[in-house]
């Protein structure tokens, strides 16, 4: 059975903000000053689509952004959100099956690849990589866990939160992989900051110009 976050989509927001408190929201929100007015803007996994106020408080119009997000519930709750003048294309499909022959200006993954396998991240993360404008810019956050540096307390931690979400939302994978190996070869970072005592990281990414 493919991921799917239905289960959980009600209650999604309050169980990562009692876990978490509210780093999830902070890694976002700290990556959306990148963004530049009238952007075409790609957003994947998106959750309860929250982030759309956010960045709708920031520019009220002007951006076309497309949400992609495989949860139906995610879907009709990001559908209520406030983003004011700005055009939403709502699309429930996993990114997986995604295809378009638009370019974005901006990217946006946001906790999305701790979701999946390295075989599946490589597929996707190429998948975007061509969808996104040479002069673009990829707004990443998600976990991050170095077993030689980290607290026990935070491998704990995300044994559990693999352990629940693997039996609620069947996601494929119970371990972090490291991203650095996908983003090194081909973008360079213009900004990066760690959250939750360094195990959220946000990074803005600009590609390379060959």
């Amino acid at each position: 059975m493919a991921t799917n976050y239905d289960k959980v989509a009600s209650s999604y927001d309050l169980i990562r903000k009692i876990v978490l408190g509210n780093s999830i929201v902070k890694a976002q929100v700290s990556l959306l000053k990148f963004i530049p007015a009238n952007s075409r803007i790609l957003i994947v996994g998106g959750g309860t689509g929250w982030i759309l106020e956010e960045i709708s408080a920031i520019y009220s119009e002007g951006l076309k952004i497309d949400y992609v997000e495989s949860s139906a519930k995610m879907i009709r709750l990001s559908q209520k959100k406030d983003h004011q003048s700005n055009e939403i294309t709502y699309i429930h499909q996993p990114v997986e099956a995604y295809t378009t022959d638009k370019s974005y200006d901006v990217i946006i993954t946001p906790f999305l690849f701790d979701n999946f396998q390295i075989e599946k991240i490589s597929l996707i993360f190429n998948k975007l990589d061509t969808y996104l404008d040479k002069n673009g810019v990829w707004l990443y956050a998600d976990f991050v866990y170095d077993e030689t540096h980290n607290p026990l307390w935070q491998k704990i931690l995300l044994k559990i939160m693999y352990f629940f979400f693997r039996i609620t939302c069947k996601i494929e994978t119970q371990q972090l992989v490291n991203m650095d190996q996908f983003f090194t070869a081909l973008y360079y970072p213009v900004f990066k900051i760690a959250h939750y005592h360094n195990f959220i990281q946000s990074v803005a990414y600009r590609k390379k110009i060959n």
